[in-house]
């Protein structure tokens, strides 16, 4: 965009606004006392502008046509800080543009659309533009836009494509899926037109977008649709910028999905985690398969494929995040995530992947993460970073709480009816953790029954996991008094097949162990001769010693922790 462009543009017929803004224009109009003075401000024609499907506001050049340029120092210098602040503030990205002519400083505010069915607030009010100055919505308008509903993208045809477009093994991959799911092994005998026809991909010789994305040649979707590609990266540390990995994965999403879980997988990435206690021998991994493909598979099928951005993969040696583009579909929100029942952006394509089991059915996705990571002991799937605009799932591969894996476990595995679900599973932790605000009382009553958990001595509602759990923590998960048996196996993991600073280990176990902790058990490591140091002070690294060097993941945890239990019980 150059200003002569700037120039010919119409605000009511181009969605732009000028103004002057040579100096003290208003971020967040709160210098202000009225209302209608105070939205006149930076945020509030952002509000305005997002409501009214964006465009641009430049400051810096005159009201009236022809828009001379005038200068403005509104932000100057901090472009940066006003991106962050507004995105902070209203959830929103806008991109910041600044031009110049005859040394005078024009700055473009480049404003995205609200998303399907939202409407973005100022000072909780919702704004339109009418002529130079902002308003409130009528109730018309909010209902109208609280009414939308967002088109089934994936159901859209897409032109220029044909079944020759195809690819053959994600075809049969297909036809596999669906005949062992349906339980209908004819389904296999059916002709590529016909099983297209009766799935509703194929109409009337016309493909839709959820079989280009599902079906298509890489090459195809490349040339139709590349920003549904998904993007995995591996950084060995959060604090990298440049990953130490990268893949694009831009197959059919019916071949996608094993190829972005064999990335994950890597032995050296998805790391066994060994859990004995008495009789129970079970090994976890750091990403659970059947969490990863339900994840990716969501954040794919539900992300808004109108804008030109990738879903992404990020994977740590500690967590995963999982982003796509586009917010939560209409009507959910982080907090009722695990209750609300949404309509999916692409419906066909979800509708598929649910009858070919490739997914839960339509609003269990979610309920399955939650419940196979907290039964894992680990921490709960974390989407605070979602916004309007992205959904961003973080799922951490510590387990935090050995016993409780064991404790619900034991419980499943048993003759025991009911079994758990996820209410009741997350009931489970809130208890485990002190929290007794808000939970339904249906669920403790099943819970207590179920002899899982008791009231608190003196208390009405008050309750504690069952002795059975204390039980499991105060027993097969130390070893005697001097070792807890998941801070050795965080150490080992940190240091297999590495030589570490004690920084450099201390910032790699920060989200779990504190520095006392790690000093403690480099000593104890060490006259015990589990760990070993080359050089001194400054220079010194830490390494296993040279009797398990050659070990890793569960057969080095196995055989370190079998010896010091040999030693200390």
């Amino acid at each position: 965009m150059t200003i002569a462009e700037l120039k010919q543009l119409k605000e009511s017929e181009d969605k732009v606004e000028f103004k002057a803004a040579t100096h003290n224009f208003s971020y967040a109009g709160s210098e202000h006392k009225e209302q209608e003075e105070r939205r006149r401000c930076f945020l509030g024609y952002v509000v305005a502008f997002a409501n009214e499907g964006g465009g641009m506001l430049v400051l810096g050049m005159a009201d009236k046509a022809p828009h001379d340029v005038v200068g403005s120092d509104f932000a100057h210098g901090k472009i940066g800080a006003l991106e962050d602040e507004t995105y902070s503030r209203l959830g929103i990205r806008v991109r910041m543009e600044e031009l110049y002519e005859n040394g005078l400083r024009v700055l473009i505010a480049h404003i995205p659309t609200r998303p399907v069915g939202k409407m973005m607030k100022f000072e909780g009010v919702p704004l339109m533009r009418v002529g130079e100055s902002l308003r409130n919505m009528s109730d018309e308008e909010m209902f109208a836009i609280l009414s939308e509903q967002e088109p089934d993208f994936s159901a859209k045809f897409c032109e220029g494509i044909g079944i020759a477009d195809l690819d053959e093994s994600a075809i049969k991959k297909m036809k596999e899926s669906y005949a062992r799911k349906q339980k209908n092994p004819g389904f296999l005998q059916l002709s590529t037109e016909q099983v297209l026809t009766d799935l509703k991909l194929l109409d009337n010789g016309k493909l839709t977008y959820a079989a280009l994305i599902l079906l298509a040649k890489k090459e195809v979707i490349h040339a139709k649709l590349p920003q549904s590609k998904t993007i995995w990266e591996f950084r060995n540390s959060e604090a990298q910028i440049h990953h130490d990995s990268r893949e694009v994965i831009d197959e059919p999403l019916f071949i996608a999905i094993d190829s972005i879980w064999k990335l994950i997988n890597q032995p050296t990435l998805n790391k066994k985690y060994p859990i004995q206690s008495g009789a129970y021998i079970f090994d976890l991994y750091g990403f659970n398969e059947e969490v990863i493909r339900e994840a990716v598979l969501n954040a794919i099928a539900h992300r808004d494929y109108t804008i030109t951005s990738e879903a992404v993969v990020k994977q740590y040696p500690n967590k995963i995040i999982i982003t796509n583009p586009g917010g939560f579909p209409k009507g959910v929100t982080i907090e009722n995530i695990l209750t609300i029942s949404s309509t999916p952006r692409s419906r066909l394509m979800t509708e598929i992947l649910e009858k070919t089991g490739l997914v839960e059915r339509s609003g269990q996705g979610v309920d399955k993460i939650f419940s196979i990571t907290l039964s894992e002991g680990k921490a709960e799937p974390d989407y605070k970073n979602s916004d309007m605009f992205q959904v961003s799932l973080t799922l951490r591969t510590e387990i935090i709480d050995k016993a409780f894996h064991v404790f619900v476990s034991q419980y499943q595995n048993s003759e025991k009816e009911p079994k758990l679900g996820v209410e009741q599973i997350i009931t489970l932790c809130k208890i485990r953790n002190g929290i007794f605000q808000n939970l339904k009382a249906e669920i403790v009553g099943q819970l207590e029954k179920s002899g899982l958990i008791e009231k608190i001595s003196g208390h009405t509602n008050r309750y504690t996991l069952s002795q059975e759990y204390h039980a499991l923590v105060n027993d097969g998960l130390k070893i005697g008094k001097r070792y807890l048996v998941k801070e050795i196996e965080l150490i080992l993991l940190a240091l297999q097949g590495n030589a570490l600073k004690i920084g450099d280990l201390e910032d790699l176990l920060k989200d779990s162990l504190s520095r006392n902790q790690i000093n403690y058990l480099k000593m104890k490591l060490m006259e015990d001769e589990v760990l070993k140091v080359e050089g001194k002070i400054k220079g010194a690294r830490y390494s296993i010693a040279d009797k398990y060097a050659d070990l890793r993941g569960d057969v080095l945890l196995s055989a370190v922790i079998t010896e010091l239990r040999g030693k200390y019980e």
